[in-house]
């Protein structure tokens, strides 16, 4: 079963991650902001994953600590589902148009961290979602689910379409990178033998 459970507590947040990467699509969400579950529920519904996330943060500050320890706690059952990565495609890319909006998401399970983020964001808000945290999530998993990660949203008007094009397409990338592939026959993909 390539599944993980991880529990993250610190002064600033509690957070809750339950993952199935062989998942339907199911989420659970509560994070507090309610924009946010709506791009996590992108991820699973669009990486075919099942999503359980139960975040209580220092709200009354911002949304920052929680959204990047939501993103930390993500990346670390990621690594912790994968295991040794045996078996799995490793590289996954996707092209997520809505609208207006078009962003390209590329992934490589490389085993070392790596974010090269190219959003350039229309409006700094999305309602109460300051659009940085975007940034902050993906940085927060891409250092704990060790893996290098390209993002370009290359066109969009509405910063809502633009958002939500980069967390489909990191869905979608996902399923393809972290999919079993029958033809390794439990191989770690690397002519180094390991991830």
């Amino acid at each position: 079963m390539r599944t993980a459970q991880i529990l993250r507590q610190t002064a600033e947040t509690r957070i809750e991650v339950a993952i199935d990467l062989d998942g339907s699509g199911r989420s659970e969400l509560d994070t507090g902001i309610g924009f946010f579950d709506h791009m996590l529920d992108q991820i699973a519904r669009h990486g075919a994953v099942d999503l359980k996330v139960q975040a209580k943060g220092d709200l009354h500050i911002d949304g920052h600590h929680t959204v990047e320890d939501v993103g930390i706690t993500i990346g670390q059952a990621l690594a912790k589902a994968l295991g040794d990565k045996k078996g799995i495609r490793r590289f996954g890319h996707a092209y997520v148009p809505l609208d207006e909006a078009l962003s390209r998401v590329v992934i490589d399970f490389s085993g070392r961290p790596g974010l090269i983020w190219h959003v350039p964001f229309t409006r700094s808000s999305i309602g109460a979602f300051d659009v940085e945290l975007a940034h902050e999530f993906f940085q927060g998993l891409v250092n704990h689910a060790f893996m290098t990660l390209h993002v370009d949203n290359l066109r969009g008007e509405n910063s809502h379409h633009q958002c939500e094009t980069v967390f489909k397409a990191f869905g979608r990338a996902l399923r393809q990178a972290a999919e079993l592939d029958p033809r390794l026959a439990q191989q770690i993909p690397s002519t180094k033998g390991s991830l």
